[in-house]
């Protein structure tokens, strides 16, 4: 049985540990600042360290697009920090109905190209946590 932990939580959407050893970001779908963006994703970089795991699940059904502010933020200051810092080698991301959500994450995704980080995106939340349970827990292994 899994246990999840909440970890964090504001505007932007909130941080759950679960025991099956990856981090879950369930994004919500109320209006946020860049602070709570930039928070959220520094709350996701410290789990990874305190936890020493390298997978997170991306939860953006409900999400508002990302701004380009937050776009160039995650992909070119957060992504590449937590990688190097946190150890984020996996992310499986859930994805949004909305087209702009999925346009401004492709943006992202795209830009890690010379990382060794892997991200994967699902429809259901079922497949996405079946293919992140295939993937290491930790980077350090």
């Amino acid at each position: 049985m899994e246990l999840l932990t909440r970890y964090f939580q504001n505007a932007a959407g909130e941080l759950v540990q679960d025991s099956a050893g990856f981090l879950r970001a369930n994004w919500y779908s109320k209006s946020r600042t860049l602070a709570d963006t930039q928070a959220l994703f520094n709350h996701m970089l410290l789990a990874l360290q305190r936890n020493g795991w390298s997978r997170i699940l991306i939860n953006q059904v409900g999400m508002q697009p990302f701004s380009p502010k937050e776009q160039a933020w995650v992909a070119h200051e957060w992504v590449p920090r937590a990688v190097r810092e946190g150890g984020y080698r996996y992310g499986a991301v859930v994805v949004s109905p909305n087209v702009i959500v999925r346009l401004a994450t492709a943006y992202i995704t795209t830009h890690v190209q010379n990382l060794p980080l892997t991200y994967r995106s699902f429809d259901a939340e079922a497949d996405a946590v079946a293919w992140l349970l295939q993937q290491p827990a930790s980077a350090r292994l």
